[in-house]
């Protein structure tokens, strides 16, 4: 069990869903810790000499211990600190919750921005692939009131970090509904359940600085 007075920092940034997600990680653990702000797309040097392979956020600092990609912090912080699970404790529920995990980051992101931005096959066929994805996290969450049950986890923030508060946002800038209500009902509960949780509600990144700044990646992507 670590010990309250042991160093713990994050260097992470504003609108990052894979640091804002180590936060939620932190928070629901009640662990104290400092976070250290990047300034993206530059990148310090201290960034630079503990995340040297990725170059990129989050970077755990656990006193002595630097830990770098966002699935293996939250994993180790479940390790570290036994209080509030975050993965499930059955193995075979523990192996789909790093599944579905991976499915969001490797499948919903890549196409999620980019290539709707671009919208090389033209945009409907881009939503149709982004919707028919998302349809599998819809089903999972189906009479559920997290993906992790009764509470917060492993999956939530994964998801949550990714989907509702950030990837919708770049469609909203961009006019377009991806989880209406009628067709993603258990998605859209789930997320009204995440906007009431506290340790959540602190970690999304303001709303409008937020759009703000999508919008200007946006065009960037656009013009690029």
């Amino acid at each position: 069990m670590a010990k309250k007075e042991e160093s713990v920092k994050l260097l992470g940034f504003w609108i990052s869903p894979f640091s804002r997600r180590v936060e939620m990680a932190l928070k629901l653990k009640g662990v104290p810790y400092e976070y250290l702000e990047e300034d993206l797309p530059k990148k310090s040097t201290l960034l630079l000499e503990l995340n040297p392979i990725h170059k990129k956020v989050p970077v755990l600092i656990h006193n002595d211990k630097i830990l770098s990609e966002s699935h293996v912090i939250l994993e180790y912080i479940d390790q570290t600190w036994s209080n509030n699970p975050i993965l499930p404790q059955d193995p075979y529920e523990k192996a789909m919750a790093r599944f579905w995990a991976k499915f969001v980051d490797e499948q919903i992101l890549p196409v999620g921005f980019m290539p709707l931005v671009k919208a090389e096959k033209g945009i409907d066929v881009a939503i149709e692939e982004i919707r028919g994805l998302i349809t599998f996290l819809e089903k999972e969450v189906t009479g559920k009131d997290f993906f992790g049950g009764k509470t917060i986890g492993f999956l939530d923030m994964v998801a949550g970090s990714m989907i509702p508060f950030c990837l919708a946002r770049a469609w909203e800038c961009m006019g377009i509904d991806m989880i209406p209500m009628e067709t993603f009902p258990e998605l859209n509960r789930w997320i009204k359940k995440l906007n009431e949780a506290e340790i959540v509600r602190e970690c999304i990144p303001p709303k409008a600085k937020h759009i703000e700044r999508m919008n200007k990646i946006i065009e960037r992507v656009k013009s690029a």
